[in-house]
């Protein structure tokens, strides 16, 4: 029997990069459509690869021919600061995207669409922790970036009841580990990057947006790529959405202590806060009971460790000259 054929759209991202890898291990089927936008993009030589503007709805018709299952983790993504400085750019492309990836979905009769949205779609959420079925019940999220995400949500069920496409939603829950890169910018990578980076290049005191008591659930990247193909190749995971990710909770002010211990900084861990963004969302909680109860999936990598591998590779990473941003300029 043929081995199933993967599409991973944004295969050459830091989520995508890892879902490719992990199919490509066990043997499947794989072709990346990526438009190679991020700086530190990779693909994986041992797949299919299309350079592609997945915008264009002929380009992204050609790309699905053949396939089964469609991974569709392409989408503009970073951190806070990324979400508050272009907007508008992140709600149109994404939205673009969708329309153009699904409508190639369906005329190319993919056996199923899994969707990458995120945690994001919870940002209005007062429930903790929280639910698949949250979503339908809460307001929707505040910044654009959520509400894109929440948006192609709304392409799976549409393109559901109007022309049978299966589909499957994971949100996963704070991705961190190697191959992501910090930013300049203060909030334009995810805050692990953005921390380890900050320490590495002696910023002293350490600068943090908002209080510190904000808090988020990290979740290894090797366990997110591994719990998206997990339910995308399980029958119940069939028209099912799913949180993907740790219920680990931990405050900012911790994580930032920890880094700073495990990064062995020599001077007293001091902290300076910062004014936060405007959308500076304060808690995120997955309940990972239905992926488990379902699935009989949960994430393996003890965030201790992982995070002593970021921090690990980040250093030798600056130590080849792959990022230099002097501390008296951040």
């Amino acid at each position: 029997m043929a081995k199933t054929k993967f599409l991973v759209t944004g295969g050459a991202g830091f989520i995508g990069t890892e879902i490719v890898r992990q199919l490509l291990d066990r043997g499947f089927f794989v072709r990346i459509a990526d438009n190679l936008s991020k700086k530190d993009a990779t693909v994986d030589k041992r797949a299919e690869f299309f350079k592609v503007d997945l915008t264009d709805f002929q380009k992204a018709a050609e790309v699905f021919k053949g396939i089964d299952i469609a991974i569709n983790a392409a989408a503009k993504i970073g951190g806070i600061g990324y979400f508050h400085k272009y907007p508008a750019t992140i709600l149109s492309e994404n939205n673009k995207i969708y329309s153009s990836t699904f409508e190639a979905a369906v005329k190319n009769k993919i056996k199923r669409i899994v969707l990458i949205s995120s945690s994001m779609v919870f940002e209005s959420t007062t429930k903790f922790p929280s639910k698949e079925d949250d979503v339908s019940k809460i307001p929707p999220p505040v910044t654009a970036y959520g509400f894109s995400k929440l948006s192609g949500e709304w392409y799976c069920h549409a393109f559901h009841d109007q022309y049978s496409l299966p589909y499957t939603i994971c949100r996963p829950f704070n991705a961190y580990g190697i191959n992501e890169f910090p930013e300049r910018e203060i909030g334009v990578a995810h805050v692990i990057p953005d921390l380890v980076r900050k320490i590495l290049e002696g910023q002293y005191p350490l600068q943090l947006l908002g209080d510190g008591q904000q808090t988020r659930c990290f979740t290894h990247v090797r366990d997110i790529a591994d719990g998206i193909i997990t339910v995308a190749l399980h029958p119940k995971g069939e028209n099912e959405d799913f949180n993907i990710g740790s219920d680990k909770e931990i405050k900012m002010i911790d994580l930032a202590r920890i880094i700073w211990q495990v990064a062995k900084v020599q001077k007293p861990f001091k902290v300076k806060f910062l004014k936060p963004y405007k959308y500076d969302i304060k808690r995120r909680v997955p309940n990972i009971s239905k992926v488990k109860k379902l699935i009989n999936w949960q994430p393996k990598v003890k965030f201790e460790e992982g995070l002593k591998e970021v921090i690990l590779w980040l250093k030798s990473q600056k130590s080849e000259g792959k990022f230099d941003f002097p501390a008296g300029k951040l």
